[in-house]
Order: C-alpha cells, then structure tokens, then sequence
C-alpha cells in the first residue's frame, strides 16, 4: 500500500483549508493541522511533510496579507492552486433547535459573510472567534446547546456535530484561492500560469515600464497587486499572475526583461492553474 501524502495546513480538522487539500490531492492524503501560517511554510521547509496548502485570497475579502509577506520571505515553490466554495452552516449540538440558541462562535469573517441570516436573530450574541473549525471543536468541548457556530460542513462532521442549516452566507460568489507548496528545486516541468512577485525601482514611470516587459510580448497579466514590504517604509511589492510556463520562450524572455528592469524579482513557480467554478 502507498503511503499517503502528508500536508500540513493551518487550522483545526474541519477547516476550509483541510477541505482544499482533500480536494486538491482526493483521499490519498494527510492533513498534518498547524497552529500558524508559518508553521506551514517552516514543516515543508525541513521536509518534514510533502506539501503545504495556505490561502492567498478570497472573492470577498481579497488577500491573505500574511500569507503573501511569507511567500515573500520563503524559498519555497508553487506547485498548484485549489478553488473551493465557501459555504457557511449554522452548527449545533445534535437536536438542538433555533430557539435554544444564544450565542454564536465563528471567525469575525465568518460572521460578517453571514450577516443577512444573523441579523433575523437579533437575541444571539455573536462571539469572534480564532477560525471556523476552531470554534466547532470548543462547542464539542464546553457541550452548551444554546451555543452554535459558522463552519463547513466537514467541521460539522470532524466533530459529531449537526448542521442546523447549511447555506447562510450572504453570497453565493464566496470562493477562497489556495496554493499548494513544495520544497523544490526547480519549477514543474508542465503548467500554464506562473507566479511571481517584483518591485520597482525608484524612478517616474517605474511600474509602467515593468508592466512593458510583458505587454510589449503579449503576455496576459492575470493579477496585479501591490502590497507594502515589512521591512521598508512606503516601498511595495507586487503579486502578479501571467499565462503561460516559465520556460516558454516568450515568458522565459519578459522574466528576464522584467529582471532588467524591476529592483528585484522572484518566481513563485509555474503550475496547472485551477478550474474556476464560478465561470461555468
């Protein structure tokens, strides 16, 4: 029997995070949970699992600004990216009913992507907590039935908790973006979409003439964000997603333009890009 994939994720059993890696990589997996982010990145980085799976950005919210800076500070490489839906239940003991309900746990997005079906309830208090599947496990340990939480359905299950109601996001266009990590030393051999992340030099005109390097070849710029560096003040980076390898021939040329003309660039890596759910 082939040993199964290990991948560590951020979170309790039950979250999204979990949820993307079994989607990502089917049944054949280990989900190793990890109290942080750069736990994550530091347990890929010493091998001591195969990949990691951390969220980069969310329809609704926009980016995992944490996330971002340690894709910036770490060598790893970016070997795939998941979309999942976010779906909302309301979690409760087995057999509890609405009206036993006072309080209500979940991570304060959570919550607020949830904000229509809450507010018909005006008589539960809404408690912030760590995450969403966090919040479904201390519900199992404190066993109050007047208390519930937001989470996904596998939290539910994790926990031998029922789903109350499945479905009370405000929006059904809620979709969270995963990348999946690897300690690597080059990029996959095949794939259409490549990541990476440059700066500008200080000068008028500096972004535009980046931005050159691939519209003068007609490279397709998927994402273009600008995120504050950590370590400078009032300097930024940018997160940018192109079609197309980096070994093809007309990306492989704009990267190296690009490296003439930006202060500094890193490639994330090159990857199969996901099937977006939402364009059907």
């Amino acid at each position: 029997m082939s040993e199964k994939v290990t991948v560590a994720f951020q979170g309790v059993p039950g979250a999204f995070s979990e949820d993307a890696a079994y989607r990502y990589f089917g049944n054949g997996v280990e989900p190793v949970p990890c109290a942080e982010f750069n736990e994550v990145f530091n347990r890929v980085a010493r091998g001591e699992v195969d990949f990691g799976i951390v969220p980069v950005e969310n329809t609704l919210e926009g980016s995992v600004s944490q996330v971002n800076a340690l894709l910036l500070d770490n060598d790893l490489t970016v070997v795939g990216e998941e979309i999942i839906q976010v779906v909302h239940c309301l979690i409760g003991h087995p057999g509890t009913s609405q009206g036993d309900i006072r309080k209500v746990y979940s991570h304060p997005q959570a919550l607020a992507q949830c904000r229509n079906f809450l507010e018909k309830h005006p008589n539960w208090e809404k408690i912030p907590a760590y995450d969403t599947a966090g919040a479904v496990k201390q519900l199992k340990e404190r066993g109050q039935k007047d208390e519930v939480a937001v989470a996904s359905s596998r939290a539910a299950s994790a926990y031998d908790m029922e789903v109350l109601r499945e479905g009370i996001q405000d929006s059904d266009r809620n979709y969270t973006r995963f990348f999946v990590l690897e300690k690597r030393a080059s990029f996959l051999e095949e794939g259409g979409k490549t990541s990476l992340i440059f700066a500008t030099k200080d000068l008028p005109g500096a972004l535009h003439h980046c931005l050159g390097a691939f519209a003068e070849r007609g490279v397709n710029m998927t994402k273009l964000e600008s995120r504050p560096r950590r370590d400078r003040f009032w300097e930024y980076v940018f997160f940018v997603d192109i079609d197309g390898h980096a070994d093809d021939e007309t990306i492989s040329k704009a990267l190296a333009d690009l490296v003439r003309r930006a202060a500094f660039v890193k490639v994330l890596g090159s990857y199969k890009g996901a099937e977006r759910p939402y364009e059907k």
